[in-house]
């Protein structure tokens, strides 16, 4: 007896327009929220490194300012997502929403202190 196939899926179901509408279903306003910020961020410190490479890197503490603060800005968001996440509960059970974004916003602050002394 020949193995059978199990049925294909139909072709209008594309992988990337269901992983996008199973996304919106799932996934809580507040984590769309700090998505957009995060593609945000990464499109910030495309540009930014686009433009260091195409057109100059002068000055370049100004470069390394900018592209530190896009991509220490984007650790702290990812962390914030992940303490804010409602299905990861069980690895920070003593972290409030709260506390993570006290931590978010004191982690912003002591990283821009340290970009804004960079620049000179």
């Amino acid at each position: 007896m020949a193995p059978t196939k199990a049925p294909a899926a139909p072709s209008s179901q594309n992988p990337v327009v269901l992983l996008w509408k199973a996304y919106n279903q799932q996934t809580p306003d507040r984590l769309k929220f700090i998505d957009a910020f995060l593609f945000f961020l990464m499109l910030s410190g495309i540009i930014q490194f686009a433009y260091c490479v195409l057109v100059t890197n002068y000055p370049y503490n100004a470069f390394l300012a900018g592209f530190a603060s896009t991509v220490g800005q984007f650790v702290l968001a990812a962390s914030l997502r992940s303490q804010v996440n409602p299905q990861n509960k069980d690895e920070f059970k003593e972290v409030s929403p709260e506390r993570a974004f006290a931590d978010f916003a004191l982690g912003s602050i002591v990283l821009h202190f340290f970009v804004y002394n960079f620049l000179g």
